[in-house]
């Protein structure tokens, strides 16, 4: 067994967010992951389809990826885009590697068509996640996004101003990494090009009433910020139930 497939596994077994935290070969916390933020609307009338491409094949493909450790997928309750996903890598550098780049670089003949035919709007942003309260997840989630750089002591203090409410799971900054600068993937031309994001303040509350109290004080804080609310759809996480679709389809 390798070192990274001992990381990987190493990961799902624990509770809470120290459950989800990576870790190095002799067992400390990792202390910046890697977040990849995707934001998105689709073409009308095609959301079935994304839908099966997304939860079958998609997925299951990125968490695959060396280093990726958990993935979530979010609807709009309030907002725009409609569709809020994000991952979690061990480090921003896994969503330069090589093995990443190749994927982007090789789409499925499914994902040629989804990213061609059916997303619209996309906004795709590599980050590094510099700051963290609380040590749940939630149902909801609150995004700020930030175009330019903002005052990221203003972010801190805003989370830590909301850590105490008993509704909030946890808060997280995620801010723009060097290695989302790479240029542009067949992914990426696909969609006819991609806007990204220098920041995004994402608190993560229990209940719909938590989140919209939320997001009510982030757009008074922050009202250069694009804040929406999402609903959980799904989590995935790297494991051994984990298998690469690609691999499924190899006779």
């Amino acid at each position: 067994m390798t070192n990274e497939r001992q990381v990987d596994l190493g990961v799902v077994a624990g509770q809470g967010w120290e459950g989800l935290m990576p870790r190095d070969n002799d067992g400390d916390h990792l202390a910046h992951p890697g977040i990849l933020a995707i934001f998105n609307n689709v073409t009308p009338g095609r959301e079935g389809e994304f839908e099966e491409w997304f939860q079958h094949e998609h997925l299951q493909e990125r968490l695959a990826v060396p280093g990726f450790i958990l993935g979530r997928r979010y609807e709009a309750v309030r907002g725009e885009p409609s569709y809020f996903n994000f991952y979690v890598t061990r480090s921003a550098d896994v969503l330069a590697s090589a093995e990443y780049r190749t994927r982007l670089n090789d789409p499925t003949s499914m994902t040629r068509m989804v990213m061609s035919e059916i997303f619209k709007d996309m906004i795709r942003a590599v980050c590094r996640q510099s700051f963290r309260t609380g040590t749940m997840r939630g149902a909801f989630a609150v995004a700020a996004r930030f175009a330019a750089p903002p005052d990221e002591s203003a972010l801190k203090a805003a989370l830590q101003h909301l850590a105490p409410d008993r509704g909030i799971a946890c808060g997280e900054i995620w801010s723009a990494a060097p290695e989302g600068k790479l240029g542009s993937s067949e992914e990426e031309r696909l969609r006819g090009g991609d806007r990204t994001l220098a920041a995004c303040l994402v608190v993560e509350t229990l209940r719909m009433q938590d989140a919209e109290r939320v997001a009510a004080v982030l757009s008074g804080q922050f009202p250069a910020a694009a804040v929406g609310v999402y609903r959980l759809l799904c989590e995935i996480r790297r494991g051994a139930n984990v298998a690469d679709p690609r691999e499924e389809r190899t006779p």
